[in-house]
């Protein structure tokens, strides 16, 4: 008995507890996660899930080992007993433990809400996306009471963590100095070559460390993957990886000889016949197809049914820095979006720069504050001329607060502006108030169907604010020979069961209108 208190209290046996609790919270964190989600996760059997509970585990053994690589090392160094059996030193050790792991379990718990945004895991991207925000703190806060349930599990978690820690252990000094060393140093080297094991998850001549990936062999879809994975795995694999590494197969000379995607017009735009209207490009923040064929967007559905439209359409990406690359310049989203990785200095060209050959004024218009998401960047790398933003706007009070100029003043600023500009012309704007945290401005609270999801009555408010930009255009000289193009940056929250699946999750409009054309059914 007496030796079986002292295994019991011995640091490895005390460390591996440790490291056992917090996966078995990883573990339950993946269920609320499947929980909370439910709906995007409707056809999951209970078979399957304990596939993906237990591919799980796999990832969560090599995120704890990373997280906890500090802790493991004071644990299991063979420094002498009364270091190691001192409390100070062991509530040093219980630190390192217990801060890596709350900070792990919150972002885990972070993406319970956030996935249904991004359809998968939060990279290091992420912090390139948003490092131009300065009202990250705002929505992070609106978030935590929004989504009050998540945030009392996270708490809870976190609280179980520090409460069932088991905080002290017990070396054996009793042993001769040298079979003390010899035993504790071979129990260092021994749990050292585990570590390294878990860390690569698994070991062996034709084992390649274990990388995002891997989640896929316990998947029925790439969807899915987000439950086997977590979210402090998925971090750390991804500031390690380089995103599109050039394999310099062919020099651009070789490659030219086979296939190049340039090519050149024969003859120019006047020989052609170019009629130079003005192009208008509307891309609308989240408005899947879902949302205008289940009634939240009436006058959207009815500008559509007068446009050239299609009857299958879809977002290159989950997320709106995905969109302006990828509607304006052809640039799809690929491994992560374009504006972040390297070639993002490369220089592109858009639908911009094009008409800008050929005479037209150009501007790019965004309702959030100057270099939001990176688009005021890119805009001028694709070649707009001009850029119209929040510090352009002049009227601070239609700030909605959170994200940008309410979508019905910053249109109506829209097209009050290019009524200025010479033509031809051409624009884009990017709206923004069909976005979290999903509010609509005070005066028009109650207005709108507020559907099954929050979004939906945000989606009502910007199809109103789209109606009043239609109005105010028609008084316009410019109006009758403009064409407007009518798309969305990605889908959002889905709600009806046709749009629950891969397909749907991407369905967004493309609508070519020019008033006064009739158009055949797609």
């Amino acid at each position: 008995m007496n030796l079986l208190k002292k295994v019991w209290q011995h640091p490895w046996v005390v460390a591996a507890c440790n490291i056992l609790l917090v996966m078995a919270l990883y573990t339950l964190s993946r269920l609320v996660f499947v929980w909370v989600n439910h709906n995007l996760y409707q056809d999951i059997t209970a078979a399957h899930l304990w596939e993906m509970l237990l591919g799980g585990v796999r990832f969560d053994l090599t995120a704890l080992l990373y997280l906890n690589s500090l802790y493991l090392i004071l644990m299991l160094l063979p420094l002498p007993p009364f270091i190691r059996n001192k409390r100070g030193y062991q509530t040093a050790a219980n630190y390192c433990y217990w801060i890596p792991n709350i900070v792990g379990l919150l972002v885990n718990c972070i993406d319970m809400v956030y996935i249904r945004f991004t359809d998968r895991r939060t990279t290091c991207t992420f912090f390139s996306e948003f490092e131009n925000e300065g009202n990250l703190l705002s929505i992070f806060c609106q978030s935590v009471v929004q989504y009050w349930y998540v945030t009392l599990f996270a708490l809870a978690v976190c609280a179980a963590l520090v409460v069932l820690t088991r905080k002290h252990s017990v070396v054996n000094n009793q042993r001769p100095v040298v079979m003390y060393y010899l035993c504790e140093l071979a129990l260092f080297l021994v749990s050292i070559y585990f570590v390294v094991i878990g860390i690569r998850g698994g070991f062996g001549k034709y084992t390649r460390p274990i990388t995002i990936s891997n989640a896929l062999q316990y998947t029925n879809s790439p969807r899915e993957t987000a439950i086997v994975l977590n979210t402090p795995f998925s971090l750390m694999k991804s500031l390690e990886n380089e995103v599109y590494v050039n394999p310099h197969y062919m020099s651009d000379a070789e490659m030219e000889q086979i296939f190049t995607p340039v090519h050149q017009p024969a003859v120019n735009a006047e020989r052609l016949g170019m009629r130079k209207d003005n192009v208008v490009v509307l891309i609308l923040e989240s408005f899947g197809k879902e949302y205008i064929e289940d009634g939240y967007a009436p006058f959207l559905d009815s500008l559509m049914m007068h446009s050239k439209r299609y009857r299958y359409s879809y977002a290159s990406g989950r997320k709106s820095i995905d969109a302006m690359p990828s509607v304006l310049s052809s640039i799809p989203m690929l491994i992560e979006p374009f504006i972040v990785t390297p070639y993002s200095t490369n220089q592109v060209s858009s639908i911009a720069d094009c008409l800008a050959r050929e005479g037209y004024e150009t501007a790019f218009f965004h309702g959030a504050p100057n270099g939001s998401m990176g688009f005021q960047a890119y805009a001028r790398a694709a070649g707009f001329g001009a850029y119209y933003g929040m510090d352009e706007y002049d009227g601070q009070e239609a700030f909605d607060g959170t994200w940008a100029i309410w979508d019905e003043e910053f249109l109506q600023y829209y097209a009050r502006t290019m009524t200025k500009m010479h033509e031809p012309f051409m624009t884009a704007v990017f709206t923004a108030s069909s976005h979290h945290p999903f509010r609509v401005p005070k005066r028009y609270e109650g207005v709108f169907p507020k559907g099954e999801l929050p979004i939906h009555q945000c989606i009502g408010y910007s199809d109103y604010a789209l109606r009043q930009f239609f109005a105010f255009a028609k008084t316009q000289p410019w109006y009758d020979h403009t064409l407007f193009v009518i798309t969305a940056d990605h889908t959002n929250e889905n709600a009806d069961p046709a749009f629950r699946n891969a397909r749907g999750l991407f369905a967004v409009p493309i609508a070519f209108y020019y008033p006064g054309k009739e158009w055949d059914e797609p």
